[in-house]
Formats: C-alpha cells, sequence, structure tokens
C-alpha cells in the first residue's frame, strides 16, 4: 500500500513510499527515523497524533517532528 511520509527531522523529506499491509506507526518511525526515540517526537497520522500500535492505511499521511532541537537549551 501507499502512503505519504514527512520527515521534519534536520532538513526534513516528504515522499510516498509503499508498505506492507500491517504496518504500524512505531515500526514505521523505527524504519524512517533509525536514531531516534519516538518519545522525543511529535508523531501524526493524517494530522491527528497517534499511537504507536496505530495500524496504518491506504492513503495514510504521517509526520514525524522532533519536539527536542539538538543543540537548544532550556532559558
Amino acid at each position: 500500500m501507499r502512503i505519504l511520509v514527512i520527515n521534519n527531522d534536520g532538513g526534513g523529506f516528504a515522499d510516498y513510499v509503499e508498505v506492507e499491509a500491517g504496518l504500524t506507526v512505531q515500526k514505521l518511525f523505527s524504519r524512517h527515523v533509525p536514531h531516534g526515540v519516538a518519545r522525543d517526537y511529535l508523531i501524526r497520522v493524517n494530522r491527528q497524533p497517534t499511537a504507536p500500535d496505530q495500524v496504518l492505511q491506504e492513503g495514510d499521511r504521517v509526520s514525524f517532528t522532533p519536539t527536542k532541537i539538538e543543540g537548544a537549551h532550556a532559558a
């Protein structure tokens, strides 16, 4: 099935990818952000925050946006 993946980490990218049926958000995150930790990202499916065990559907739009920016520190 085909979904849109938007990765807002670093330079960012967006592209349609083919994935197998039954793929969860967590597995997709692990593939596209292999060195990231899911708790440090706002993960959305179709613009809504989602659970890591949500199963993706044909045509879903998935975005990964970091909530922590490397090098930033609290004021």
